[in-house]
């Protein structure tokens, strides 16, 4: 059975992309979804994404989401938010959740992600 969750969310998303918007925000819209309808929703959004062409800003603070997700990660400071790096991701735009872990570069672009976001965190709290 497609959870109602998912269905609900994949209703909303279609009724954000009917009105064929250039940009669309994402505000951690997964953050409150079990890990399987998180990912079903995570494969809807990318297959959405890659028919319409529009250009998603997706905010999360998962980063194996982000790195699925994303054509380039912006990591921000904590207080004030700027952007004090970004991250061009070499993966394909065609990749697959269950592969891209294997991508030679995925290990290490994760591991730097989690780095500096701890950087930030501790700077804020320091």
């Amino acid at each position: 059975l497609f959870p109602y969750t998912t269905l609900f969310r994949s209703v909303a998303l279609a009724r954000a992309l009917a009105i064929e918007p250039r940009l669309l925000l994402l505000d951690e819209p997964f953050g409150a979804l079990d890990a399987q309808t998180r990912l079903m929703m995570q494969e809807l959004l990318r297959e959405a994404w890659l028919s319409t062409g529009t250009t998603l800003l997706f905010v999360t603070h998962d980063v194996e989401e982000a790195l699925f997700l994303a054509d380039r990660i912006l990591i921000m400071s904590a207080k004030p938010g700027k952007i004090v790096e970004e991250i061009i991701l070499p993966f394909d735009r065609e990749r697959d959740i269950e592969t891209l872990a294997e991508h030679p570069r995925y290990s290490e672009i994760k591991h730097h992600v989690l780095h500096r976001v701890r950087q930030e965190a501790k700077r804020h709290l320091g």
